[in-house]
């Protein structure tokens, strides 16, 4: 079999820097991130060529799906892990032109799985979800700054009425987001939408938000994948016989869907007997509640995952 060539790109928002194998060693080139760019890369790649890349915020979209769409193979890669890998080779050099070769070596050493963008509604509703988050921060901020003015002893009337006309606004276009989504996942998803909510403990907006993060649940093989991708996995912390450190979850995914997840297992602890059964034996065993509590959210997660994948509904005797 003809060998692969792997190639490494370090990425920008105004250019990249490519590392294309040449033997043993590696030929710098440096493009536009632009069409123009992507098409004098696309002119200079060799045969078989498998492009890694990392995920350098919306920076690498475009470059990945236009490679994708010329039939490309295209890995990309979180950036932590590129990182690890630069920290093993005891790499000392911070320079985009080095950063594109330390990703062509990974590439060579772990030979990753080849990338496949989203669909188009699934951009539009990941788009969706950041600016109704964001737009949610920023309400929070002027109710935050509403309340510390209503301490003072004299507070400007034009001052109370803008905070009150902004957070107002603000709940109008986070009425209209929300609409779209609904929208957009009842037209792609519905019947998943519906099934998700018959798990007791499992709302409208952490069913939505599952969908959206989870890609329709077609991103992972399996709940732990999506466990840990989401953040709410545990952690163990050990090292031969003098090193037992407590057990935590990882938290290196979504806090807003782990803080969601959170307060639906204060609901399940109650209403979902499987997460009832999980919850009151930890809690017998002497385990924290608020431990026992991100137990039943895992469990709420699996089954979400289940009845996702199955095509199911929930049975409280499954």
């Amino acid at each position: 079999m003809q060998s692969i060539n792997y190639v490494g790109i370090d990425i920008s928002k105004m250019e990249f820097d490519v590392a294309m194998p040449l033997g043993e060693k590696y030929k710098h080139f440096k493009f536009s991130n632009d069409l123009a760019g992507f098409k004098k890369l696309l002119a200079d790649l060799p045969e078989n060529t498998q492009v890694v890349m990392e995920a350098s915020g919306p920076y690498y979209l475009q470059l990945a799906c236009f490679l994708f769409d010329q039939g490309i193979e295209v890995s990309v890669i979180n950036p932590l892990v590129i990182r690890r890998f630069c920290q093993m080779r005891l790499s000392r050099t911070k320079t985009d032109k080095k950063d594109a070769v330390m990703i062509a070596e990974y590439g060579k050493a772990e030979k990753p799985s080849g990338w496949v963008p989203d669909k188009d509604y699934v951009m539009e509703l990941r788009q969706l979800q950041a600016t109704r988050d964001l737009f949610d921060k920023h309400r929070t901020s002027l109710i935050r700054q509403q309340e510390a003015f209503s301490c003072v002893p004299v507070i400007s009337v034009e001052v109370r009425k803008a905070i009150k006309q902004a957070i107002k606004n603000i709940e109008k276009q986070i009425a209209v987001l929300e609409a779209k989504m609904q929208l957009l996942i009842k037209q792609y998803h519905g019947t998943m939408y519906q099934q998700l909510q018959t798990i007791p403990g499992l709302g409208k907006k952490t069913s939505l938000l599952l969908i959206v993060l989870s890609g329709g649940f077609s991103r992972f093989s399996n709940a732990r994948q999506l466990s840990s991708y989401i953040g709410i996995c545990p952690r163990i912390f050990e090292s031969g016989t003098s090193v037992k450190g407590r057990s935590r979850i990882t938290k290196m995914g979504m806090s807003r869907i782990r803080a969601m997840l959170y307060l639906c297992a204060w609901s399940a602890k109650k209403c979902n007997q499987k997460c009832k059964d999980i919850y009151d034996r930890l809690v017998a065993n002497g385990k924290p509640k608020r431990l026992a509590l991100i137990a039943v959210a895992n469990k709420l997660l699996k089954q979400a995952f289940a009845i996702a994948t199955k095509q199911t509904t929930y049975y409280p005797n499954y």
